[in-house]
């Protein structure tokens, strides 16, 4: 499975919008994994993506309706990010803050110290 990765991505833009609304399991976890690989360091693999994105399409598999994600949905998905650090203890990257359904857009937040201890070295 080939993930093709936003070029364009820029610390601080960390919005992709999409312009089909209406978005099944396997197109929003490919809408989240680019989202977070572009915001992780060190850079993922293409292994490592696919990896990802099979862990996130099973999360999104379960969310009750894609076109109205809830805070427990988006607490799944960052649960899916936490692990996949964990396992890696190598990767460090941003969580899910927020979906917007019609436009198909995800934003990314990046975490502080603060409450999310996980970090991949050095750090904060």
């Amino acid at each position: 499975m080939d993930l093709d990765i936003d070029q364009s991505y820029r610390p601080g833009k960390e919005r992709k919008p999409m312009s089909a609304p209406s978005r099944g399991p396997q197109e929003w976890s490919t809408i989240i994994t680019e989202t977070y690989a572009a915001g992780s360091k060190p850079p993922l693999t293409g292994g490592l993506m696919q990896r990802l994105h099979a862990a996130i399409l099973d999360a999104c598999i379960r969310v009750d309706s894609l076109a109205a994600f809830t805070h427990e949905d988006v607490a799944a998905i960052n649960g899916v990010l936490d692990q996949f650090e964990v396992d890696l203890d190598a990767v460090s990257g941003p969580r899910l803050f927020a979906i917007d359904p019609a436009s198909g857009a995800v934003e990314m937040a990046h975490r502080s110290e603060a409450g999310h201890p996980l970090r991949a070295f050095g750090g904060q």
